[in-house]
């Protein structure tokens, strides 16, 4: 991925540093998740925030494998 340098207001740097902490993100990592999840938001806003978290932590897990099969037959029995 490419990367540029940009002008940040710095009360949003030193709370992307705060928050980032928290999560275990640099201020950049915090900074790039939150404009993911408001991209997402503004193209989704019948979605809230937390269903767009749950979604997000069950693309991750699909893509490192961490998925079982569902078997719908097994619910009938």
């Amino acid at each position: 991925m490419a990367s540029a340098p940009l002008r940040l207001n710095e009360e949003l740097v030193r709370k992307a540093a705060i928050v980032g902490s928290a999560m275990s993100r640099t201020p950049p990592k915090q900074i790039e998740h939150w404009a993911k999840i408001g991209k997402i938001l503004e193209e989704n806003p019948d979605l809230t925030y937390s269903f767009v978290e749950r979604i997000l932590i069950a693309k991750a897990e699909m893509d490192s494998g961490e998925v079982v099969d569902y078997d719908f037959m097994d619910d009938q029995q």
